[in-house]
């Protein structure tokens, strides 16, 4: 009988130790993503840029003259997967700090875990406001659901300048906290919210939905989902003759997305943390280097991997420790350039930094615009 966990690989990337004894100098650190199933895309992307950070430390010394060893594992982007990863990861691979490339559910499951054993843990883009409270040792390199919503409301309301908003949104933990952003924020810019409803995550055919969008008229809609999803939603709405701005989010920012939407996928906004067209050096040098690499279009997933990778490993350089609390006060106590801006993070482990905008514009996603008004963007402390 199949394992409902797999062993996708426990790998040196990059030059091969050579023997055992160098084996076990190596430093281990674990990974998880889903890379069969429903979100196996977004899990490719998620460990190649994982990957990526790894090879490009691995060739610049490693840390402390030891190579760094990922050992990854697929949950299938499923929460009751991620326990018993988190206890491979910790009992049997003996890692010292780990990243999840996967989605909030089995990223709450996990944070649990690691949380007891003491492990500091990131998550590279799940969003659900509890991955954190889970405790002291847990980090979050992306933007946290709630805020991102609020940043949503803000781009409708004051760059837009627009107030009929249906909010259309895949039922789950991303949808809900996202949902919850919009909805606390959408009185501060005057938002008239004329209809909410919901789709389940296996929904491809919208028809019933598309049909009460376009009798509520909206002026926007405010679409939490993901590519898989999002994708056919947007091309049955334009189908049916919606022409209301359509805002997605992080869910949306992969180029799987604009293949499955086609030409209707033209003109979406979306709120993200990855700049394609950033200047930053960081930003530039990843996406120039993954795409070179993987000879395939960056995405927001990829970004928040090999960044959130690049905060565990600049973390247990920093500590010169791989003691779980040393590690933990280095993080916590200092700043990281990464792909998606220069990081650090507050008590409750979350990151204050800028939303990016992007939109959709021959067949790639370029800069609409930022939102970085801090204060009104402010993750909660606890």
């Amino acid at each position: 009988m199949r394992s409902p966990v797999h062993i996708v690989s426990a790998v040196i990337v990059a030059a091969s130790l050579g023997t055992a004894a160098h084996a076990q100098d190596a430093v281990k650190i674990g990974f998880h993503a889903p890379l069969t199933g429903f979100a196996a895309a977004d899990g490719k992307s998620a460990k190649q840029g994982a990957e990526l950070a790894v090879q490009q430390a691995n060739a610049a010394g490693g840390i402390g003259g030891k190579k760094i060893e990922l050992v990854s594992y697929d949950d299938e982007g499923k929460p009751e997967n991620a326990i018993p990863v988190a206890n491979k990861l910790l009992g049997q691979d003996k890692v010292v700090i780990a990243v999840s490339g996967s989605y909030s559910g089995p990223t709450r499951a996990a944070a649990a875990v690691f949380q007891r054993a003491g492990m500091p843990y990131l998550s590279a883009y799940a969003i659900h406001p509890d991955i954190t409270r889970a405790g002291d040792f847990i980090f979050r390199t992306g933007t946290m659901g709630e805020v991102q919503g609020r940043a949503g409301a803000k781009l409708v309301g004051e760059t837009l300048k627009k107030k009929k908003v249906e909010i259309v949104a895949v039922n789950n933990d991303f949808g809900q906290a996202l949902t919850a952003g919009f909805k606390e924020a959408a009185p501060k810019f005057g938002l008239e919210i004329v209809g909410e409803r919901t789709f389940g995550m296996p929904d491809r055919q919208f028809g019933p939905l598309v049909t009460q969008i376009k009798a509520d008229n909206p002026e926007v809609i405010y679409a939490p989902g993901y590519f898989f999803n999002a994708g056919p939603l947007v091309a049955q709405l334009r189908a049916a003759g919606v022409t209301a701005d359509i805002i997605g989010q992080e869910g949306y920012d992969s180029q799987r997305f604009i293949e499955i939407a086609g030409k209707a996928s033209e003109g979406v906004i979306v709120t993200t943390s990855l700049d394609r067209d950033s200047q930053s050096p960081a930003t530039r040098a990843f996406i120039d280097n993954y795409e070179k690499e993987f000879k395939d279009r960056v995405d927001m997933v990829a970004a928040s991997g090999y960044s959130a990778m690049t905060v565990a490993i600049e973390g247990l350089k920093k500590a010169g420790s791989t003691d779980g609390k040393a590690v933990r006060d280095a993080i916590r106590g200092n700043s990281f350039e990464t792909a998606i801006g220069k990081l650090s993070f507050n008590s409750l482990g979350e990151v204050k930094k800028a939303v990016q905008v992007q939109v959709v514009k021959d067949a790639n996603f370029h800069r609409y615009g930022v939102i970085d008004d801090l204060q009104f963007l402010t993750p909660p402390e606890k």
